[in-house]
């Protein structure tokens, strides 16, 4: 659990191959080195502390890998499950923003991210965008500039589908600690603001 003035940022993610695990854990780091504490959960395995746990945190940030233009199967059977908090909206006014990865460049990853941020709008949470500006987009630019990719909505990597997690490109993690951090700053702020209201 977070400590009294520090946020507390649950990354709910589901990983097929290990792949978009990497990801989650550079998220993780970001959100950690700006100050927040963090917890990581496996959606496939989740219990019911871990339920707990989400249901606690200031901001949840959601992850899976993209398969036939969408979140993986066992994301979806999370987020089905997730049903029971909308009903009571207990993640009402939570933080939420997202990532995943593909084989392809493009992937259609977009479709993925557009389905975590409705997922949380249904959830009353506020979605959190990447606020990177896209790298890799002029003559001069790099395939190692961050958001590499030119994701806006969250955070989008891409590793070859026969290669394994040691792949994933070092920008795309450069990239993901980049989220954690600025969805952990937000929630900070967050946080503040609703101890200055309640004084």
């Amino acid at each position: 659990m977070s400590q009294p003035n520090r946020p507390l940022v649950a990354i709910a993610y589901h990983s097929g191959y290990g792949h978009t695990a990497v990801i989650a854990n550079a998220v993780i780091r970001g959100a950690q080195e700006a100050g927040a504490d963090t917890v990581l959960i496996a959606v496939d395995t989740i219990t019911d502390e871990q339920w707990a746990q989400l249901d606690a945190a200031d901001a949840i940030i959601f992850g899976a890998p993209t398969y036939m233009g969408t979140a993986s199967a066992a994301f979806h059977t999370f987020a089905e499950a997730s049903s029971k908090r909308w009903y009571t909206q207990s993640w009402i006014d939570k933080l939420a923003a997202g990532f995943t990865n593909s084989g392809a460049m493009n992937g259609d990853k977009s479709s993925t991210l557009g389905y975590f941020a409705t997922m949380a709008s249904q959830h009353g949470m506020h979605w959190i965008s990447l606020g990177v500006q896209p790298g890799w987009n002029t003559t001069t630019a790099s395939e190692h500039d961050i958001n590499r990719l030119g994701y806006f909505l969250g955070a989008g990597a891409q590793t070859p589908v026969d290669a394994g997690p040691e792949a994933v490109h070092k920008a795309d993690i450069l990239t993901a600690e980049r989220l954690g951090s600025r969805v952990a700053r937000q929630a900070a702020v967050f946080r503040a603001g609703r101890a200055s209201v309640a004084a």
